[in-house]
């Protein structure tokens, strides 16, 4: 048997299962979809989301790429992002990455890898940012998990500089932002960040959007329609 078709009948086991123990499990799974969680994390497949948390098909949303980056121009992660606040009305938004994360290492040499340069830019633009204390730990090892841990929590500020969270805060909805990072050898996670909605005051004036006169001319063609 090929590798493959072991997934295919892998499906099948499985999909027979959740019928055993509720015939109407995927009637009620296509029905509607309305997670609490965005999860963007890496692609590492050591780290899978509903696996990791025990969470069942529907209770997160899920976006991954190399080393759970949030980058302003990555029209995927930005598309995710706000069809998960605006349409799903997520509550909580989680930046997940790992110790002994592949990018996060790579990004810390000079070797030239190709195309891949061009995304690990990002998370060399953060080891900049920190370079004092990083350069400070003599393991090597320990400083590419303390950048996985800073790497983690700049793409949660990241987020909060979108306007797509902003605009979200300034209508006094969620989602919470949090930062964690997994440690794969015990299958534990740890909570380094959270941000609170309509938490700005570390955001850097030039990334803050201002939102109000978009109030209200909404405000007014309301009104215009009640009328």
């Amino acid at each position: 048997m090929q590798s493959y078709q072991k997934l295919l009948l892998e499906n099948k086991l499985w999909a027979a299962e959740k019928v055993e123990k509720d015939p109407e499990y995927f009637n009620k799974l296509a029905a509607v979809q309305k997670p609490d969680f965005l999860w963007i994390g890496c692609s590492d497949s050591r780290a899978p989301a509903n696996e990791l948390t025990n969470t069942q098909p529907g209770e997160v949303f899920v976006h991954r790429n190399v080393a759970n980056m949030v980058v302003h121009t990555d029209l995927n992660m930005l598309s995710v992002l706000q069809y998960a606040v605006e349409v799903l009305q997520v509550k909580h938004v989680l930046v997940v990455g790992h110790y002994g994360c592949g990018g996060v290492k790579a990004s810390m040499t000079n070797k030239d890898l190709g195309l891949i340069n061009k995304w690990l830019r990002n998370i060399k633009d953060v080891y900049t940012k920190y370079e004092d204390e990083l350069e400070a730990i003599a393991d090597e090892n320990d400083r590419a998990d303390r950048l996985v841990e800073l790497n983690v929590l700049e793409q949660v500020r990241n987020l909060a500089k979108t306007t797509i969270i902003q605009k979200a805060w300034a209508n006094n909805q969620m989602p919470y932002l949090h930062g964690w990072v997994l440690d794969l050898k015990t299958g534990l996670i740890k909570s380094i960040l959270e941000i609170q909605p309509g938490e700005t005051d570390f955001i850097e004036k030039v990334y803050r959007y201002d939102f109000e006169k978009l109030k209200q001319a909404e405000e007014k063609l309301a009104e215009v329609y009640q009328k």
